[in-house]
């Protein structure tokens, strides 16, 4: 359905239309100032320029056309042309009413089922997830839900680093620990391999990468074992299948506690099919050529500011590296999906490796020149002195110390409260803990880097995901004890300021979403939640629900915070964050 801003520029558009001026004057916006009016529209000055007329002037024609309109409570002519205006309230009930209908409780369909390919967590196979993957995590997953609401197809994948010299860096750890084992032999074909775990491999990464930096022959070996695994080698093979169960199993156990999930636990080794094609649709275009011992592509432009090198296919000994599988998954996902849009939730500071392989991609057409690809990078997660998180220890923390920290923290947060069973504080704990950790995130735009501060994020006031669960439980009490839990959601007339605010508060909530999906970016959807919480406290800190006496109100304004109960869960849902029933 369309927004109140959009009705309302559409009505306005007209009156400039009839006065014989251009429509596109006609825009509407939300007044920044509500004490004098909730919309204004600054067509005349526009029109002033064109018309040679002075704004106060066509600003009072347009007037006088709306102001024959019903849905206007007032429509008025501020020096030197401004038009504000305020709507009855009997036409936000009636619009209120159309969104409380809608499925999509007004958020618009922008998306017309076009297809969207995320890529966003990007783990190493091989390795246990740690802080650094969280942003990666939690903003792909709230752009996945967003597009969805917003009327996309969304294929979302994980898009494993699995192919790549940290499974050669392992495999040559095991052998040199294991010389004996059958995959090793040169004469093997098939057959199992000796049983691994996480614990074992989350100990082997670190020490093989270490031991790589300072033994020489060591590094050589991990690069020739990563060839001789992409070169298809059996018994690296069979390694690396056993590495890859292990790893993605403790993975999904991770993502999962987060909220986060994939459609497609693809790897670069499933592109790895593709990159004879790649390799060939390139030479067949004349991109490549040779260049110092590698195969390259020129991606400069003659507009580059900054010197862009090459982007290297293959290296002198013919392994690929990120380029070449990346540009490789882009013929798989074009191939597979027909996507119109493909977006890299990555770290901001990988902005020259996606500027190479999305202008390799546009020159070798891999894709239709109108399919968008593009970095939606992120800023860093810092500690108190500015830099990156660390541990105490000046180590990376791991992704499962971090939910356990939160956690603890939040249940200490919770001990005292007389509304958690002891059953449940476990678990109440966590999704607070969690939530407090993605909102933290999220409310900042996902370019920027911010503090990782746990005590602000799990206060009870301010903008935190901890507010917004305390403000669902209040609602939620209410509704409980006034026997309402399956209220129409429907409201007959305002009785309040506070109302007033809520309705026009949820009114504009879809082009808050639209804004969001436009910009790809989830602090919006967070803001616009903690507007919608902050507004609520505001009415049921001003009007005593429980004990109205008139009825028709109370039911008014119980339908009124049921729906935006509904309205603050569908953002926290999007948002990835579950709700508690008390705090």
């Amino acid at each position: 359905m369309k927004t109140i801003t959009q009705i309302l520029t559409e009505t306005v558009s007209d009156a400039f239309e009839k006065c014989g001026y251009e429509r596109s004057l006609g825009t509407v916006f939300v007044s920044d100032r509500m004490d004098l009016c909730q919309f204004q529209c600054n067509g005349s000055f526009a029109a002033a320029k064109q018309f040679r007329k002075a704004p106060f002037i066509i600003a009072e024609e347009v007037k006088n056309v709306l102001a024959e309109n019903p849905v206007f409570l007032s429509v008025e002519v501020a020096k030197p042309g401004f038009i504000n205006m305020t709507v009855t309230d009997e036409y936000l009930v009636e619009l209120l009413g159309k969104v409380a209908d809608d499925e999509h409780l007004g958020i618009p369909q922008t998306g017309n089922d076009e297809t969207i390919v995320i890529d966003y967590g990007g783990p190493n196979v091989a390795k246990p997830l740690h802080i650094g993957h969280l942003r990666s995590a939690i903003i792909g997953e709230s752009l996945k839900r967003l597009a969805r609401e917003c009327g996309y197809k969304v294929v979302s994948d994980v898009h494993l680093g699995d192919w790549g010299l940290q499974i050669g860096l392992v495999i040559a750890e095991l052998e040199e620990r294991n010389p004996s084992w059958e995959c090793f032999k040169e004469d093997f074909t098939e057959g199992t391999v000796p049983e691994l775990t996480a614990d074992m491999l989350n100990e082997i990464y670190p020490f093989a990468s270490q031991k790589s930096k300072t033994d020489e022959a060591f590094k050589i070996k991990a690069h020739q074992f990563t060839a001789d695994l992409q070169n298809g080698r059996p018994g690296y093979i069979a390694v690396w299948k056993e590495i890859l169960r292990v790893s993605v199993n403790d993975l999904k156990g991770n993502y999962e506690k987060l909220g986060v999930d994939f459609d497609l636990w693809y790897g670069e080794s499933d592109a790895d099919r593709y990159i004879d094609e790649l390799v060939q649709i390139l030479t067949d275009k004349k991109l490549l050529h040779e260049s110092e011992g590698a195969m390259v592509v020129d991606v400069e432009l003659e507009s580059d500011k900054a010197p862009m090198p090459p982007v290297i296919i293959k290296k002198s000994d013919n392994s690929s590296i990120y380029a070449t599988t990346d540009l490789a998954t882009i013929i798989q996902r074009n191939r597979d999906f027909s996507p119109s849009k493909i977006w890299y939730v990555v770290d901001k500071r990988q902005d020259l490796h996606f500027t190479q392989v999305f202008r390799c991609a546009k020159k070798a057409e891999l894709v239709p020149a109108e399919t968008e690809l593009e970095l939606l990078g992120f800023g860093t997660m810092n500690g108190s002195d500015g830099k990156p998180y660390k541990t105490r220890d000046g180590g990376v923390m791991k992704l499962s110390d971090l939910i356990e920290t939160v956690t603890n923290a939040a249940a200490e947060k919770l001990r005292s409260s007389e509304f958690v069973s002891e059953e449940d504080h476990t678990e109440i704990a966590k999704r607070v803990g969690i939530a407090a950790v993605k909102f933290g995130d999220l409310i900042n735009h996902r370019s920027k880097d911010y503090i990782f501060d746990i005590d602000k994020f799990l206060s009870f006031e301010g903008k935190t995901g901890t507010y917004l669960l305390y403000t669902i439980t209040r609602i939620n009490s209410i509704i409980k004890k006034t026997n309402a839990e399956n209220t129409d959601m429907k409201v007959s007339r305002l009785y309040t300021d506070a109302e007033r605010e809520l309705i026009l508060a949820i009114l504009l909530t879809g082009d808050v979403f639209r804004h969001a999906i436009d910009e790809k970016a989830p602090n919006y959807v967070c803001d616009n939640a903690y507007r919608l919480a902050a507004i609520f406290s505001k009415f049921y800190h001003d009007n005593h629900i429980l004990g109205e006496t008139d009825e028709s109100k109370k039911k008014d304004w119980i339908s009124l915070i049921a729906f935006t109960r509904k309205l603050i869960l569908k953002h926290l849902d999007i948002l990835a964050i579950e709700p508690v029933e008390n705090m």
